[in-house]
């Protein structure tokens, strides 16, 4: 029975762990990759087991659970870590006789296996309760983590408001420097505009000045002589 609940607790908290994985893959795609890969090896080898023993009410439910996990990990992962299929069991040989000059022979004893656990040596023999709770403290862990990201996606979400707010305010202050240009430019195009009439008032009117400030200079010497 300790090898059967080893197996359960190996299935449970690998589901958990390819849920997880599944949720956060686009931005973490190896995440838990190296302990799915690693129970799901031990579920394969204690399938094995427990076929090889005769123990086919539990070996079979546990095979189904292993080619679904399998799947949720999916084809080119399972390749890569060398994942197969579990071999359908041979059926038993005859048991052949024995030499009465030997005896009889004794069968060997079957291997204890310890319960799952990501602490080897802390869950020695949990019970049914006892394996409830590891996996709930798995779970809450997982939990403790997923916090953890989702706080720090938020600061992301905020720095990114932040810089969203920046980038509105420059925009703001880039348009009314631009209307101050607009504004500028147009008060020197008329500006230049009346200058140049000014030119070519003067060019026109040159001569007419001319004759002008010299009849005044005229006038003035004449009073001055006069006096």
């Amino acid at each position: 029975m300790s090898s059967v609940a080893r197996l359960t607790a190996i299935t449970t908290s690998t589901l958990s762990l390819l849920r997880e994985r599944q949720r956060l893959q686009a931005t973490h795609p190896t995440l838990h990759l190296q302990q799915i890969v690693s129970n799901l090896r031990l579920l394969r080898a204690g399938v094995i087991e427990a076929e090889s023993q005769g123990v086919d009410d539990v070996a079979g439910p546990l095979r189904g659970q292993y080619e679904r996990l399998i799947e949720m990990l999916g084809e080119e992962e399972a390749r890569r870590a060398d994942l197969e299929s579990i071999p359908l069991p041979t059926p038993p040989s005859p048991p052949s006789p024995t030499s009465p000059s030997f005896g009889e022979r004794k069968m060997s004893p079957e291997p204890v296996y310890e319960p799952y656990t990501d602490e080897p040596d802390s869950a020695q023999g949990l019970d049914e309760g006892g394996i409830l709770l590891q996996q709930r403290r798995i779970i809450d862990d997982q939990d403790a983590h997923l916090t953890h990201l989702s706080s720090s996606i938020g600061r992301q979400h905020h720095i990114s408001l932040q810089i969203n707010d920046e980038l509105e305010v420059q925009t703001g202050l880039l348009d009314t420097l631009d209307t101050q240009l607009d504004g500028t430019d147009a008060r020197m195009r008329s500006t230049r505009r009346r200058l140049e009439r000014v030119a070519r008032g003067a060019k026109e009117n040159g001569s007419t000045v001319t004759i002008v400030l010299l009849i005044l200079v005229l006038l003035v010497l004449i009073v001055v002589f006069k006096t």
